[in-house]
């Protein structure tokens, strides 16, 4: 949340893959390829094409066959999943009246420029760290692309005690109304304490009716009872600076919510995720099927 993310970066990266790969997509970023230079792309498929022996050792195959497998076995179901789930939960607040969508840690998120017509009567935030932020703009301008009018940029340090006020600040955004948050891959960064005030934050931000979605780790990530992906992704973080930091029990993150005033409204455990998500995917793609990562549940929580 502080800086340029190498993770949000291969996020993109994998986003963009799934898009131009498939006719039947279990979540279609057509932009996010055109926010990654050439030379960028191609590093980060190179990088993972010949990390086969780690990710699936035994594999043999060509370099492209072995760059779709990482794709499609460990990079994509999180990015995926994830960001369907949130724009499906999205357009259904959008029809019951939620006038405000604030992204939270936008990083490379292409939502506001490929929005559609249902989205048109929302007023987006994207909130990043101002380093991330200024990098977005940068990309985007160079696509020589417009800013839709219902886009407002904040750029806000939230590790600042005070960052709340870089929002209200913004002349766009009505504190008054119900809106909908998106926290997608940030509960894995933080410690537990930081995170629950974090939401309690955002909570406070926000009328009764608005919504949070967000992604989590469960109880067995750190544990030898995790699945393989998740221990390989847990090693991954570390390795790229972003260490993980915390994981929830469906019952801790449920008195957590509660603490701030949220009720859970949706869950989505990892089998719910991939016959809910991606079984069309599956089903047209059956020689490269896609399952939901291993221990990330995802959350959409409603305020009392």
């Amino acid at each position: 949340m502080k800086k340029e993310s190498l993770t949000a970066l291969v996020s993109a990266f994998s986003r963009a893959y799934h898009a131009e790969h498939n006719l039947i997509k279990v979540f279609d970023d057509s932009l996010a390829r055109q926010l990654l230079t050439d030379e960028e792309y191609e590093s980060i498929a190179s990088n993972m094409s010949q990390g086969i022996a780690f990710f699936q050792p035994g594999f043999e195959g060509t370099q492209e066959q072995a760059l779709r497998r990482v794709v499609d076995h460990q990079l994509s179901p999180s990015p995926l999943g994830r960001a369907a789930f949130a724009e499906q939960a999205l357009e259904v607040a959008a029809l019951h009246g939620a006038s405000q969508y604030l992204i939270f840690a936008a990083g490379y998120d292409t939502f506001a420029y490929r929005q559609p017509e249902w989205a048109s009567k929302l007023q987006i935030f994207e909130l990043d760290h101002p380093a991330t932020a200024e990098d977005k703009r940068r990309r985007v301008s160079a696509l020589n692309c417009n800013k839709p009018s219902n886009l407002h940029y904040v750029s806000v340090d939230f590790s600042e005690p005070d960052w709340t006020s870089r929002m209200l600040d913004c002349h766009a955004f009505d504190p008054s109304v119900i809106s909908f948050s998106s926290l997608l891959g940030i509960t894995y960064y933080l410690p537990k304490d930081v995170f629950k005030e974090f939401l309690s934050a955002v909570t406070k931000l926000l009328p009764s009716g608005s919504s949070i979605v967000f992604d989590y780790p469960d109880e067995h990530t750190f544990t030898a009872h995790a699945g393989e992906r998740t221990q390989k992704q847990v090693m991954m973080a570390a390795r790229a600076g972003e260490p993980m930091q915390a994981s929830y029990s469906y019952e801790e993150l449920e008195h957590m919510l509660e603490d701030v005033n949220l009720l859970i409204y949706q869950h989505l455990t990892p089998a719910e995720i991939t016959g809910q998500l991606f079984q069309a995917y599956n089903d047209s793609q059956p020689a490269h099927p896609i399952t939901a990562f291993d221990n990330v549940n995802y959350c959409l929580a409603v305020k009392r």
